[in-house]
């Protein structure tokens, strides 16, 4: 299967200049963010080369899908056009096929970006469950040898997809994500705070032990 506001920016700041001014102003309200522990707990993220991989693999396979349900590129139908389908001919209540075309744009930019990757993975792992549910009738395999109709196709990259998503919602962003920087910024915050609270001696104290 446009998020920023334009306060803050430039009016004349388009293609790359305005992407990077977007992405200043989103890490600028990321730091003033004083973030809850279950906060912490979900942006914290292992460093490693394994969850970078799966994030990225999956924001890759699934941008294009994004592109076609939500916006028409691709020989996609577009927003309206999915969300017929979605409805009429596969049966989701239209709240949740919009929720669920909303997501297929959206969470694959905040899995390149790892941010948020945990969330991100958990909505493209509950769309990839109800792809199961109506690719389930056709079988495992996808359709490679032409013998299924055309279109028709069954649910072995779905479980791919989840078991990718599986991975980030465990170990989180991993390495170069911005769930790792903001971690980090908040960790170093909170020390700031509790150096203040405590008084310089106190914090010297705790720098020299």
């Amino acid at each position: 299967m446009p998020l920023f506001p334009a306060n803050g920016l430039h009016p004349t700041a388009s293609g790359k200049g305005g992407f990077m001014a977007a992405i200043h102003a989103l890490i600028t309200i990321a730091s003033t963010i004083n973030p809850t522990p279950m906060l912490r707990r979900l942006l914290s993220a292992n460093p490693a080369a394994g969850a970078l991989a799966a994030r990225v693999a999956l924001g890759t396979i699934m941008l294009p899908h994004g592109f076609q349900h939500a916006l028409g590129l691709f020989g996609g139908y577009g927003f309206g056009g999915t969300l017929a389908w979605m409805t009429k001919t596969l049966g989701f209540p239209a709240p949740l096929a919009a929720l669920a075309i909303a997501t297929e744009l959206i969470a694959p930019f905040a899995l390149l970006l790892g941010l948020a990757g945990r969330f991100a993975a958990l909505g493209i792992i509950g769309i990839m469950a109800g792809a199961i549910i109506t690719h389930a009738p056709n079988g495992f395999f996808m359709n490679w040898f032409g013998g299924l109709p055309a279109g028709a196709e069954g649910f072995e990259y779905h479980l791919l997809a989840i078991g990718l998503g599986a991975v980030v919602v465990m170990d989180g962003s991993g390495a170069f994500s911005l769930d790792t920087w903001l971690s980090t910024r908040f960790a170093k915050s909170k020390s700031e705070r509790r150096d203040t609270r405590d008084g310089p001696r106190s914090a010297a104290a705790r720098r020299a032990a």
